[in-house]
Formats: C-alpha cells, structure tokens, sequence
C-alpha cells in the first residue's frame, strides 16, 4: 500500500512537472530562439506588417532582434534591404544611438533620410537658423522661462520643437558616423566624403558652432592618426600618413574645411585649418603630393585669411607666393593674367604699414596673440623655401 502511494506521488510529480514545462518553460525557451531560427525574409516582412499597423518600435526590434542573432553570420542581399528598413525605422522614431549598423550604404542611406527630414522641417517653419544657439545643448529651464516672459507665440514654440530637433538630429548623425569611421583605410573615402558633407551642412545651415566642434574634432582624428604611427605594432586597418593616397584626401578635406571656413567668415577657424594644411604639406613634401596648383590655391586662400586678420606683411607675402608659382607653373604667364596679380602684389606691399611685424588689433581679440611670435616664424620658414622647396 505504501509502495503503492509513493508511485502515485512520483508520478503526480513528473506529471505535474511536465505541465510546467509545457505552459511555461517551453514558450519562453522557443521565443528566445525564435528570432535565431526565422528567415531574414520573414523578420522583414514581419516589420513590414508592424509597419502597417502602426508598431514601428516593434517592428525595430524584430530587425534588431535578428540582426544580433547568432546565426545570422553569411551577408545576403537581403540583409542589406534589412538594414536600409532599420536605418528608416530609427530615423522616424528619431533614434540615432542605434542607427549605425552597416557601412557606406546604409550611411549614406541614414544621412540622406536625415537631410530629407530636416529640410521638410525647414519648410514648414520659420523659425531663423542663426536663432538656434548650439545643437548640444537642449532648451534649459531658464530659456524657457524667457520665452514665457517675452510673450513668445505659440507658433515660434511650435517652429522650435519642429526645425531644432532635426537639426540636432542630422548633427549627432555626421559627428557619429565620422567617429566610427575614422583611422580606418578601408572606409577613408567614405569617411572624408562624410567629413566634407558636413561642412556643407554647417555652411547651409550657418552652424558656426557646430563647425568649430567638428574641425576640432577633426583634428583631434588626425592627431590620433599620428599617434598610432608611433605605436610598435600598427594595425593592418591604420592609416599610415607614408600613403600617398591617405595625405591626398586629408589635404583636399583641409582645402574644403578652409574654404568652407571663409566662406563662414571664421577667421580663426580659417588660420588653424591653414596651420594644418601646412603641417600635412611637410609630412609630404619629399612625395611631391600637391600639385603646384594645388599651393597656389592654397596661398591665394591664406592670403584672404591674413588681410581680414590684419596681417598685411604676410597678405602681400602670399600673394607674391602665388604669382611665383604661376609663373613657374604656366610657360605663357604673361598679358593681362600676369599684369592683374602683379598690380595685386604691388598693391599689396605698398599697403603694409610701419610695424606691421607686430600683433594687430583683430589679432589681440582673436585671442591668437600668444602664438604670434611661433606662427611669424613659421610664415616665414615657408616663404624662405625652408618648409616648402617652391621656388
């Protein structure tokens, strides 16, 4: 009898166990591994049905859920198709921390969705661009407080909450993909193109803020870059600045920031890219990398930069830099291509006034005067010909 009621026990006990399982255990064991086991095919048309209901965050994270799957290791064409759909999901529900799952496709996909959605923000407000501060920093108490104060209009609080968070948005996009692109030779191209489409965001969208963070960013990169080619093992990814092709594209990226800092009427800005432009000239300058054409830009822009500084000496002195290398340059450099910069040289020189070897007034306010004694004699290494063999 006793025998008989212990079988009964342990059979009530694995029968109870059994109903555990199938109730409980197993469903969550199968919907761990759900997302493991499905087809690419089927995780995209299963976000495309919560598309259509309105489940965008659910249809993420089935995207999301395959993607860091296990098994999904072989790419397909699918899986691209996949990525374009993630990066459109996390640019609706305006989610940049995860958008950053692919390379030169879905970047590009992820910045021009970004574009397109700033620019119809643009449209539909008018809120002005200069109006918006600084992108990293969100609207403060004490803002808001002002706006209450000053009787700020409901439409202009509208226009705020539509134009800035897209604006911050796209930001966050460009400064993000240049961070993980960057130091690495296989993406450079992708990762210089992106650095240049950034200047021209900031210059559409007078982002002065913005463009002083991304050149100090920028910098920042190649400073890393130097770093690393001091290291006694360099990666087999690291950019090595003996590539020929490495410096070209830094140096034509310079050239755009440069131009895109006149064009934004940075000075300060336009100085230090100059700096840097003339730093990677001397790393390169055995290779014999720019082109004589490329320097003689390259003065005619310093030359601007130095006459709005106040800097008439090294003005003058860029400008006769250039009509050298034009006239070594060109075998016909004569008429009135030649009569033109030679009046502008002569102009030049004429207008540098007694003294003007010392800091000048928009120097000192510029806050460059402590660097005035090392950058003069920096100048005049190049116009010596000890920097730069060009004449």
């Amino acid at each position: 009898m006793l025998l008989f009621q212990f079988k009964h026990k342990i059979e009530l006990l694995i029968f109870c166990w059994i109903k555990l399982y199938l109730l409980i255990l197993l469903p969550l064991e199968l919907g761990a591994n759900y997302h493991q086991n499905q087809k690419p095919e089927a995780a995209l048309q299963r976000a495309h049905e919560f598309i259509s209901v309105g489940k965008q965050r659910d249809a993420l994270q089935n995207l999301y859920d395959l993607i860091k799957g296990r098994r999904q290791k072989q790419w397909s064409q699918i899986h691209e198709q996949i990525m374009l759909k993630y990066v459109e999901l996390c640019v609706s529900l305006r989610n940049s921390t995860v958008a950053v799952k692919s390379l030169e496709t879905v970047f590009s996909a992820l910045l021009t969705l970004a574009e397109k959605k700033t620019l119809e923000a643009q449209k539909s407000s008018i809120e002005k661009m200069e109006e918006i501060d600084d992108l990293d920093v969100a609207d403060t108490p004490e803002n808001l407080l002002l706006s209450v104060v000053s009787g700020a209009v409901p439409q202009d609080r509208m226009d705020r909450t539509v134009l800035s968070p897209w604006l911050r948005f796209q930001w966050d996009t460009y400064r993000n993909c240049l961070d993980l692109l960057r130091n690495n030779v296989y993406v450079e191209q992708i990762y210089h193109n992106f650095a240049r489409q950034s200047f021209a965001f900031c210059l559409r969208y007078k982002r002065r803020n913005e463009f002083r963070k991304l050149s100090d960013m920028l910098r920042l990169h190649l400073t890393q870059v130097q770093k690393a080619q001091q290291a006694q093992t360099i990666p087999a990814h690291a950019i090595k600045l003996t590539n020929i092709d490495s410096l070209t594209l830094m140096l034509e990226t310079r050239l755009c920031q440069l131009d895109t800092a006149i064009n934004m009427e940075l000075w300060q800005e336009a100085y230090k890219t100059a700096e840097d432009l003339h730093n990677l000239m001397q790393i390169g300058k055995d290779k014999k990398i720019a082109k004589p054409s490329s320097y003689a830009n390259y003065y005619d822009k310093i030359a601007l930069v130095f006459w709005k500084g106040g800097n008439t000496l090294f003005h003058a002195a860029s400008l006769l830099q250039k009509f050298n290398i034009h006239k070594d340059m060109k075998k016909q450099f004569t008429g009135e291509e030649a009569t033109d910069q030679a009046t502008k040289v002569l102009l030049a020189t004429l207008s540098i006034p007694d003294g003007a070897e010392r800091p000048s007034i928009l120097t000192k306010h510029l806050d460059i005067e402590e660097q005035h004694i090392a950058n003069t004699r920096l100048i005049f290494d190049i116009f010596e010909g000890k920097g730069l063999a060009l004449v």
